[in-house]
């Protein structure tokens, strides 16, 4: 019986694995059958083939050919006291892969862009005292950033992740979606942002996931190291909402916080922490200013030297305008293959 979202992947990924095996097995048979003619034409194909090969093993060691693809970074710059920088241009910026200075092929101003948000809400026991006032503050931030080209989506997570609202910019179905939000009990963090960010990977756009929770994760089925790599493949730049029920240590959660803390800084987003409404209502508006202020740096990478499937990113500033010093955030890289999750 299959039950949760990712026995659901398991099980996809075991038939197409099957459906392999058993497609090899029907070719094989096949080609026993072959003509004379038949067959001499594969062989001749086989030549050509091993031909092929023994060219490549003539290429240099160590160079790895790879197709070259756009890789798109979306860039936020805030200044000292986290407002967003606006107005710079593309030759306020350096990037560089792997240390390596690339070309920016694209430079935009994306806050026209359409959006995919995920807007995911911890339930857990923990949060039942808070939760009435996240959803008040939550429904202010999507009348204030949803636009008729965007798409939202409503999720919670406890012991399990749910999705309530699909994506739509449809904002009374989305309120009616935060609405039913009710208390749970475990918290599944990990798998929030896992399934969240593989909603995400099929949108197009901007790619965002706002999280709201106390920061701790006890019965998730993926690990953090699965669910930071699934938001870095789907390009999602999350943001945390980290709420404090309790003051001291003693009573918190902090290890949870600190990996929030992590996959937001890793994929271009920010954390906030939040004890009030007012806090909230801040927060969010944060979100929604950085939001509408985002840039577009996009790159053809150029010629690599090395098989590692993860390329790190950085940014520089580049005699940017007085006001500063000035922080840009964007994700860490990006990797080259997609992971079999």
């Amino acid at each position: 019986m299959i039950d949760s979202p990712m026995d659901r992947i398991t099980h996809a990924l075991s038939v197409v694995r099957s459906g392999l095996s058993e497609s090899r097995y029907v070719a094989s048979s096949r080609f026993m059958g072959r003509s004379p003619q038949r067959s001499a034409l594969l062989f001749a194909c086989l030549l050509a083939a091993c031909a092929t090969v023994l060219l490549r093993a003539q290429e240099p060691e160590g160079t790895v050919k790879v197709d070259v693809k756009l890789v798109n970074v979306f860039v936020t710059v805030t200044d000292s006291h986290g407002t967003p920088v606006p107005n710079l241009q593309k030759e306020n910026f350096v990037l560089k892969e792997d240390g390596k200075e690339q070309k920016v092929s694209i430079f935009d101003r994306e806050s026209a862009l359409p959006l995919s948000i995920v807007l995911a809400v911890d339930t857990s026991l923990s949060t039942r005292k808070d939760l009435p006032l996240e959803l008040i503050s939550a429904k202010k931030f999507v009348h204030a950033i949803v636009r008729p080209q965007d798409g939202l989506a409503v999720y919670k997570f406890s012991e399990t992740v749910s999705e309530l609202v699909p994506f739509t910019a449809d904002l009374k179905r989305i309120d009616e979606g935060i609405e039913r939000v009710r208390n749970g009990s475990a918290t599944a963090l990990y798998d929030a942002v896992f399934l969240g960010s593989h909603a995400l990977s099929r949108r197009q756009g901007r790619k965002v996931m706002v999280v709201i929770t106390d920061g701790g994760d006890t019965m998730s089925q993926v690990n953090y190291k699965d669910a930071l790599r699934a938001a870095q493949e789907a390009e999602a730049i999350i943001y945390s909402i980290i709420i404090v029920p309790v003051e001291a240590d003693a009573g918190r959660d902090t290890g949870g916080e600190h990996a929030l803390i992590q996959i937001s800084a890793d994929t271009g987003g920010k954390y906030y922490y939040a004890t009030s409404l007012a806090q909230l209502d801040d927060a969010f508006r944060q979100i929604s200013d950085e939001l509408r202020t985002q840039y577009l740096l996009a790159y053809y990478p150029s010629e690599r030297y090395s098989d590692s499937e993860f390329r790190q990113l950085r940014i520089d500033l580049l005699n940017p305008p007085a006001g500063g010093p000035y922080q840009a955030h964007y994700r860490a890289g990006y990797y080259t293959h997609k992971g079999t999750f």
